[in-house]
Parts: structure tokens; sequence; C-alpha cells
């Protein structure tokens, strides 16, 4: 079957400049690689702060952990010298009150 006259029966023409449009995707190359390379960085000098601040916050547990188990030794130290002191008072009292000895021993049990 023959083709109509002038559809593709014409000689085709390449208008395309490759060698700017090489240059052009070797500028965008360029481009991006120098921003990987600036975002790798960047990135990296991220890593070592964030190595640093985790090793601050280790060592800021490991003290409060310190201090917490301080402030329960003392706590539990105090509780203790508050019931010796109160027990002492009672006992003052049940003496001074005329008790004798063995009933104060027998409410102490």
């Amino acid at each position: 079957m023959p083709r109509t006259k002038g559809s593709k029966n014409r000689p085709q023409t390449v208008t395309a400049d490759f060698a700017t449009q090489i240059a052009e995707k070797q500028s965008a190359k360029e481009a991006l690689t120098a921003e990987i390379a600036s975002i790798t960085a960047n990135i990296d000098t991220l890593k070592a702060d964030l190595k640093t601040k985790k090793a601050a916050l280790k060592s800021i547990d490991k003290e409060i952990a310190r201090i917490e188990a301080k402030k329960v030794k003392a706590e539990t130290k105090a509780a203790e010298s508050a019931k010796k002191a109160e027990a002492e008072d009672v006992l003052k009292k049940l003496l001074a009150s005329g008790v004798s000895a063995d009933d104060i021993l027998a409410k102490l049990k």
C-alpha cells in the first residue's frame, strides 16, 4: 500500500545540539555532587555532636541515680531517727506517769 503524499516521505533533520545538552547535564551533576558532599559533611558533624550529647546524657543519668540513692538513704535515716526519738518520748512519758518497766515492755511488743 503506497503512502500518502507528504506524510513520511520527508527526510528528518536532527537539530539537537548534543554538546550543550551534555554541558547542562554536567553542570547539574557537579552541583548535585557538591550538594551531596556538603550534606555528608553536615551529617558527619551532627553524628559527632550526637555522640557527645549522648555521652553527656549518660553521665547526667548516672549522677541523678547517685543523688536519688543518697536521698533515699537520708530519708530512711531520718525516719529511723524520728521513730527512735518518738519511742524515747513515749518511754519517758510512760515512766513519768508511773508505769512499770514490765508494762512498758508489754506495750512495745
